[in-house]
């Protein structure tokens, strides 16, 4: 079984950036406006999701508005307090900044992580369609290759990567780390869960909402064998179109 992930950026013709984002546990889509180098408007969607609290982080993305553009997507994480936003949507936020700071009218990442196997896996990302990354991991330690050999996904990585790698690669090494780490909840049945974990981390598990944020059972796929499926229902939208699926915005 593999962990996938998606994301698609595209411009469009009126200078609005639209992203999307899916994978076996999330589906959530980010359009930003800005002018003059500064964001001016950014919307957040929640296509599929596993609380029922996270739509509501649509709204904390609003911080964002006033901050300059950046090619360095961990930039959001200067401008507000990412324990009270939804981690993937404001992610998202991030890579859409960076493209309309370095005008990119398109990319996409494609990453896909093994099922571990002695605590050993093996992730793999394509930037645009072609290899850019591979680590060999044990743990939360990758092992190969250089320059990433010997640094923890958990221990100081986002500042060492910002530090030691040119933006697109930061960015790259930075979704890699995501996905990486949140693949393992693929090693547990999450459905067994009534509500959020109360870990202050993000937008559904701070204390004030946790308990009343609901699994939502089902919510989770698997794209294991069918990787065109991932943002195959955001084209109308990247075409300009509204929504037609259930989305929720806030």
């Amino acid at each position: 079984m593999l962990f996938r992930r998606r994301v698609e950026i595209h411009t469009q013709k009126d200078g609005e950036i639209r992203a999307a984002l899916e994978d076996d546990f999330h589906h959530f889509r980010v359009s930003i406006r800005h002018h003059q180098g500064i964001v001016t408007a950014i919307h957040g969607y929640a296509v599929r999701f596993p609380y029922t609290a996270c739509p509501g982080a649509a709204k904390p993305l609003q911080d964002l508005i006033g901050m300059q553009l950046s090619e360095v997507a961990h930039s959001v994480t200067r401008a507000t307090d990412g324990r009270h936003q939804c981690t993937h949507m404001l992610d998202l936020a991030g890579l859409a900044i960076a493209a309309a700071a370095r005008r990119n009218e398109h990319r996409t990442y494609d990453v896909e992580i093994p099922t571990r196997v002695d605590g050993r896996t093996s992730p793999v990302l394509l930037r645009d369609g072609r290899p850019c990354l591979q680590w060999q991991i044990k743990g939360t330690l990758i092992e190969q290759p250089a320059p990433y050999s010997g640094v923890d996904l958990n221990q100081g990585m986002a500042g060492w990567a910002i530090k030691t790698l040119d933006p697109e690669d930061a960015e790259a090494a930075l979704l890699l780390r995501r996905c990486t780490t949140i693949s393992r909840g693929r090693e547990y049945d999450l459905d067994v869960m009534q509500h959020a974990r109360e870990t202050s981390l993000c937008y559904a598990q701070q204390p004030v909402r946790a308990a009343h944020a609901l699994r939502m059972k089902g919510s989770t796929l698997d794209f294991t064998d069918r990787p065109r499926a991932l943002c195959a229902s955001d084209q109308d939208w990247f075409a300009g179109k509204e929504p037609n699926l259930p989305v929720q915005q806030l």
